[in-house]
C-alpha cells in the first residue's frame, strides 16, 4: 500500500512539475507579446505627440504676428494709462490669490 501511495505521489508530482513548466513557457510567450505591444503603443503615442506638437507650433507660428501686434497695443495702453494698469494688475493679483486660497 505504501508503494502504491508513493507511486501515486510521484506521478502527481511529475504531472504538477510538467504543468508548472508549461505555465512558465506560456507566461514567457505572454511577456514577449506584451512587450511588443507596449513598444508599438509607445511608438504610436510618441508619433501622435510629435504630430500634435508640430500642429501647435505651426498654429502659434501663424498667430505670432497678431500676438506681437496685440502686445504692442497693450504695452502702449499701459504706458498711456499707468494708474488704470496698476488697478487692473491689482485686481488680477487679487483674483489669483482668491482662487488659490480656496484650494
Amino acid at each position: 500500500m505504501a508503494s502504491t501511495f508513493s507511486k501515486f505521489r510521484d506521478d502527481m508530482t511529475e504531472e504538477l512539475e510538467d504543468q508548472v513548466a508549461r505555465l512558465q513557457k506560456e507566461v514567457k510567450v505572454l511577456r514577449k507579446a506584451l512587450g511588443k505591444r507596449g513598444a508599438a503603443a509607445y511608438d504610436d503615442t510618441r508619433e501622435t505627440a510629435s504630430d500634435i506638437y508640430d500642429e501647435i507650433a505651426a498654429r502659434v507660428g501663424d498667430a505670432m504676428p497678431m500676438i506681437q501686434k496685440q502686445s504692442r497695443v497693450v504695452k502702449r495702453a499701459a504706458s498711456d494709462h499707468p494708474l488704470t494698469t496698476a488697478v487692473v494688475g491689482l485686481a488680477v493679483v487679487g483674483l489669483v490669490v482668491g482662487l488659490l486660497s480656496r484650494r
